[in-house]
């Protein structure tokens, strides 16, 4: 094994940094050592460094199993990119080039090979793989791997039959961005890893800000967002395939440049339309959560979810495709009561899992409605949005971020008990049997065909808050859901029903007290917050942008040339530190973050020349 010194120089020479970043180190150092290792590293922390640069340093082979054909593709070009000779083994390629490839493996001339799941015990990968030194076996996404997970693979599940038919055990290292304390103690147990050494760096993402709204009009929402972020990339993910082409055929009619990924197109209209997003020939993706996992691409400014996704888990990891390059992005969700039916309806007709016994597809079941409703409560809560998250997660620290909507809105604290109690009668005495727009209705006094159908105008609470505002009385129901006053049915009805805590509240013997939004507080803030563009949030003088424009427009030149994503030229943060540095020199070029030796030999005087001209 060479010196373990060498992580520093190929952490320079290949990728263009000076210093590791928080955990990466300790990781390389547990993997070169040759105990198993296990990360758990937000998306944008270089988890992958984690097993590259052990990987150029062990003598033989370091497989590195990957669940989409996207992801491999964009690694694989961005090793290529750097100097790095890698390949991949999916699908995607024909017999003659995967049997090609196989062969030019077995002649060693690949340091890494990235390999789907269903190929692991095929005959002919497992020769390859029997008589080829196989130096460690790197699990990517590895939560994909546990049931309890959200993206979980069965195909995971080969993985560990696979290494042991291997002729010597290899080093094993597992790498996920998400993953609750049950999934990771899962992920543990099924790849039987042996005394790893395990390292969360946490799954905070400070360079996203969070936003929940409520819009009466979703759609209009968009556009007044869109037109504050012209030109900016980002995602825009909705619940249906329908929404998908809805929104994006509107966004089109109005002159956005937009594309749309969906399963229900052909394989070659996503690949295309994936590629047009990727190489930023289309500023918009609109798309379902198919699009996504594996999509490395570093300058994503906003995600929208025009829908409310069905856990927090894919809202996590969805929402963190936004600012993978460290530089301020947002992320905004859309929420509306239908968005729960929605989800409801799809954990109802789950057709994943088939091959799970009943007793555990029931448990399944139940932890997916647990999870929908964590899910809700926080387009609910008041408290910091950072905060609800990581707490998910199983991470404490303090209860104001500073960068979420709510931490940016100004409350203060109202007695809702009254209120609380008119609500709570009106289920009471309705016999439970409603859902929360009727109730809400009755207790305003809404003269409608349903509330005179229901005979809710005979109920004893019914007006009894006409002079409270319909959107105060939906936070205080919001806020009682989320305390567990009341709670709703997991079916297509959604009824209010009472618990063991409403007694606390109709009997007296408890005060409520719950923060209250002061709006024109929140919209002065929110103005604020939406001036602050990439140019006007401390990363460059108003100057540069002239000089990062045309460095952007050489990048999009070159990558046009060797057709690959302008990302891996060089990223959005290397151009903000060239226009910053301002090199002159080799020397000076080297020191921008994400400048090695072999991309400098292959772009460096360009940029120099541009610069110099800037």
């Amino acid at each position: 094994m060479k010196d373990l010194a060498e992580k520093k120089k190929i952490l320079r020479r290949y990728f263009g940094y000076d210093d590791f970043r928080e955990g990466q180190e300790v990781l390389i150092d547990s993997i070169l050592s040759g105990r198993d290792t296990f990360g758990i590293m937000p998306t944008g922390a270089g988890k992958s460094l984690c097993f590259q640069i052990p990987a150029l340093i062990f003598e033989g082979i370091t497989l590195v199993i990957s669940p989409l054909i996207s992801l491999m593709k964009d690694q694989v070009g961005a090793l290529n990119q750097a100097g790095i000779h890698a390949a991949y083994l999916n699908s995607s390629l024909t017999s003659n080039q995967y049997f090609k490839a196989l062969k030019l493996a077995g002649e060693g001339r690949y340091s890494i090979i990235y390999v789907a799941p269903e190929r692991l015990l095929s005959d002919s990968f497992l020769d390859f793989a029997c008589h080829g030194e196989i130096a460690m076996v790197a699990v990517d996404e590895a939560h994909c791997v546990s049931q309890w997970g959200q993206d979980f693979r069965p195909s995971y599940l080969k993985i560990t039959e696979f290494i042991e038919r291997l002729p010597c055990r290899p080093v094993v290292s597992a790498f996920t961005a998400s993953a609750t304390k049950e999934v990771r103690e899962d992920i543990i147990d099924i790849l039987m890893l042996q005394n790893p050494t395990v390292l969360s760096t946490g799954f905070d993402r400070p360079n996203l800000y969070f936003e929940v709204q409520s819009p009466k009009n979703k759609y209009q929402a968009l556009m007044n967002y869109l037109k504050k972020h012209t030109g900016e990339s980002g995602i825009i993910y909705c619940l249906t395939r329908k929404q998908v082409e809805e929104v994006c055929g509107n966004l089109l009619k109005a002159g956005i440049s937009a594309t749309r990924y969906h399963a229900g197109l052909s394989d070659e209209e996503r690949k295309n339309n994936q590629d047009n997003f990727i190489y930023d020939c289309a500023t918009v993706m609109v798309a379902t959560n198919a699009f996504g996992m594996g999509i490395d691409k570093s300058n994503v400014r906003y995600v929208v979810h025009y829908n409310m996704p069905k856990n927090m888990e894919s809202y996590y990891q969805e929402a963190g495709r936004a600012g993978r390059d460290g530089e301020p992005a947002e992320c905004i969700l859309y929420y509306s009561g239908q968005d729960v039916v929605m989800n409801q309806f799809f954990i109802e007709n789950n057709q994943d899992n088939k091959e799970l016994d009943e007793l555990t597809k029931k448990l399944v079941h139940e932890r997916d409605h647990e999870r929908l409703r964590k899910m809700t409560f926080y387009c609910f809560t008041n408290e910091c949005l950072r905060d609800y998250m990581l707490r998910y997660f199983g991470e404490y620290g303090g209860n104001y971020c500073g960068n979420c909507s709510n931490c940016m809105t100004q409350f203060e604290e109202a007695d809702v008990t009254e209120i609380a109690a008119a609500l709570m009668g009106c289920v009471r005495e309705s016999g439970q049997r409603y859902g929360i727009n009727v109730l809400i209705d009755a207790v305003h006094g809404a003269n409608t065909a349903k509330i005179r159908q229901y005979q809710m105008d005979r109920n004893t609470y019914y007006g009894s808050l006409s002079k409270v505002p319909v959107y105060k009385l939906r936070q205080v129901a919001n806020y009682l859901l989320v305390e567990g006053y009341i709670r709703l049915t997991n079916d297509e009805y959604m009824l209010v029903k009472l618990t063991e805590k409403t007694r606390e509240v109709l009997e007296g013997d408890t005060v409520l007290v719950m923060k209250m939004a002061r709006e024109r507080e929140k919209r002065e803030k929110n103005e604020v917050k939406t001036k602050q563009k990439l140019f006007g949030a401390g990363q460059l003088q108003a100057k540069d942008e002239s000089l990062f424009l045309k460095l952007r427009a050489l990048r999009t030149e070159i990558a046009r040339e060797e057709r690959v994503p302008p990302y891996i030229v060089f990223s959005d943060k290397s151009l903000i530190h060239m226009c910053i540095l301002k090199p002159k020199t080799k020397a000076e070029m080297l020191k921008v973050t994400g400048v090695g030796e072999f991309k400098y030999e292959k772009y460096g005087e360009r940029f120099l020349n541009e610069l110099g001209t800037g």
